[in-house]
């Protein structure tokens, strides 16, 4: 029997038996049932497709990377081909124009990825006891890919620590950036959880919550089959919303939603502020095997306190309760740090065909690992957690 491995390239999840593509993904534990990454497995991604939020006129072309072996799936990755940088959060418009300055072309360009979701997870997605050699095979078969394509480059974006070790090894370009999360120290409740803080900033967080549930109403929390038709048609006015704001057009389609209700309402929390029975904010979270991962908000009616209140207090109410590790709340935000939510590094790979732009690339991301990290430590030691010296616990 040869052991000889096949990469392939498919431009549809749904060449992928998704249960072939759910054990390299890693798509539910025994234990939870749950994904450790709900956004790699197939059940997302072919949300994405059926819902048109990816291919034909996105700018995000599915090139679904596989490895084979004797016939069995061993490995894959989330691969797109893209026309512009959009939808990544690892920015890399500076290179682009830098790159075209110099007569090149930078795009397209190959990215592994889960679209418009800056979460960490893996990328490359090999089968139990595959890890090394299913790494490997994708590495060597993007760089096939890219260069067969002519294509300038292609990005690993949000990997994990330990991916990024293996792509340095390898050759590949390793960039970091920083997210803020907050992590679960076993607390009770969040009372627990609010008496690690300094008092200034524990009192501060009290009357923000008191301030956000004055708004005039209440805020539920959905999981499953309590999500109904009518609460997605109100989340699609809120994401709109903020899309525009953000982003002009937003990323994602309103049949996106309705395909997340049919494959995915388990591993969705939908937290809605009510007000005389009507939705008028809300914030997506995707529920992972120890992790929640906050996605959107947006609302029809401005509240004081009220986007702190559902996409940050909540979701720890919801962790807490559940026995979830951490909370990652989505990219960008300082003002996460003040609400127990602190400096986190993430990770990126990149390869870029032309040697002599790779080179500067290099030095361009050597620099900026130094800042990060300073960053970094600075914020962290403004930080709301007591520090050394004892604080009394009471307010």
């Amino acid at each position: 029997m040869s052991n000889q491995i096949e990469i392939f390239v498919s431009g549809s999840i749904a060449d992928f038996v998704p249960e072939d593509w759910d054990a390299c993904a890693g798509g539910g534990s025994a234990s939870s049932g749950r994904a450790a990454d709900p956004f790699t497995t197939h059940r997302f991604l072919q949300a994405l497709e059926t819902s048109g939020s990816v291919g034909t006129g996105t700018g995000w072309a599915p090139r679904y990377l596989g490895a084979r072996q004797n016939g069995t799936l061993i490995a894959v990755a989330p691969l797109y081909a893209k026309g512009h940088s959009q939808g990544e959060y690892v920015f890399d418009f500076a290179w682009a124009q830098a790159y075209e300055n110099a007569g090149g072309s930078y795009y397209p360009k190959l990215q592994v990825a889960v679209p418009f979701s800056p979460v960490t997870g893996r990328r490359f997605l090999c089968r139990a006891g595959f890890e090394s050699i299913g790494q490997s095979a994708l590495v060597q078969g993007l760089v096939h890919v890219a260069t067969e394509q002519e294509m300038s480059s292609f990005h690993v974006t949000f990997c994990t620590e330990t991916e990024a070790q293996a792509g340095r090894d390898m050759g590949l370009i390793h960039r970091i950036g920083q997210q803020f999360h907050w992590e679960n120290k076993a607390y009770t409740d969040f009372n627990d959880f609010l008496s690690q803080l300094s008092s200034r900033k524990r009192k501060a967080i009290r009357k923000e919550r008191l301030q956000a549930q004055s708004f005039g109403g209440e805020i539920i929390q959905l999981t499953g089959d309590a999500i109904q038709p009518e609460h997605w048609d109100a989340f699609w006015q809120f994401y709109q919303n903020t899309g525009s704001r953000k982003w002009g057009t937003p990323y994602l389609s309103r049949r996106f939603f309705d395909c997340i209700q049919d494959s995915m309402r388990d591993d969705v929390l939908l937290i809605l502020a009510l007000r005389d029975g009507v939705p008028i904010a809300g914030a997506l979270n995707f529920i992972g095997s120890d992790t929640l991962f906050g996605r959107y908000w947006g609302c029809t009616e401005h509240h004081a306190c009220l986007h702190f209140e559902l996409c940050y207090y909540q979701a720890i109410d919801y962790a807490i309760a559940q026995g979830l590790a951490t909370v990652e709340a989505g990219a960008q935000g300082e003002h996460k740090l003040a609400r127990g939510y602190l400096p986190r590094t993430t990770h990126s790979l990149h390869w870029i065909a032309d040697a002599g732009f790779a080179s500067a690339v290099q030095e361009f991301v050597e620099a900026e690992k130094s800042a990060v990290a300073h960053e970094a430590d600075i914020l962290t030691s403004y930080g709301p957690f007591k520090k050394n010296v004892k604080e009394s616990d009471h307010d």
